[in-house]
């Protein structure tokens, strides 16, 4: 067979395969909770979709609009308590937008700082030559151990995280998975 050919079906059979991907997430929009996946249903009928793996080290998140179509993907990398210590936000196309890392406290394991990191552009800080953040996420505790709502920092001028995605941080407010955990409706 003409090497042209064969390269025209491995594209044609790739391309299926990728379809079928993201097929699989639409006609399962209607799926139940089972040990591996929550589904979330918003007001506006949007839906996002939790799923581990069972050593609980990647959690995906699938967030769907109201008519079934992927709005945006995000995969975090758990720790072994099950905290996110870094992730990856993608676009409905699965184009790489973010790269997140998340700080912990030392004394008491409590999140206190999200770095969100432009994927399509390396941002290189002139005094120390190291990639910077294009946004940072602060918390403060009070004395009782409550956080305090996020502090912003938005460090590149234009539209902010919450404007294009609608949230002010990419941080998981509880774990779908903890049995006190309730997802939503």
């Amino acid at each position: 067979m003409h090497p042209l050919a064969i390269w025209k079906i491995l594209a044609l059979i790739s391309g299926l395969l990728v379809t079928v991907c993201y097929a699989v997430p639409d006609a399962d929009f209607n799926a139940v909770d089972g040990p591996n996946v929550r589904v979330m249903r918003h007001e506006d009928g949007a839906r996002t979709f939790f799923t581990r793996t069972p050593d609980n080290r990647t959690l995906t998140k699938k967030k769907f609009t109201a008519n079934g179509r992927l709005q945006m993907l995000t995969i975090y990398r758990m720790d072994a308590n099950t905290n996110p210590i870094g992730c990856k936000i993608f676009d409905a196309s699965n184009k790489l937008l973010f790269k997140v890392s998340y700080g912990y406290r030392k004394a008491d394991g409590q999140l206190v700082e999200e770095r969100m990191f432009d994927a399509r552009l390396f941002r290189k800080d002139p005094k120390t030559g190291k990639e910077t953040p294009v946004q940072i996420v602060r918390y403060v505790f009070d004395a009782q151990g409550n956080r305090s709502a996020p502090i912003v920092y938005n460090l590149l001028s234009g539209k902010t995280f919450e404007e294009v995605f609608g949230v002010k941080s990419s941080a998981l407010e509880t774990n779908p998975f903890k049995e006190n955990a309730s997802p939503g409706r």
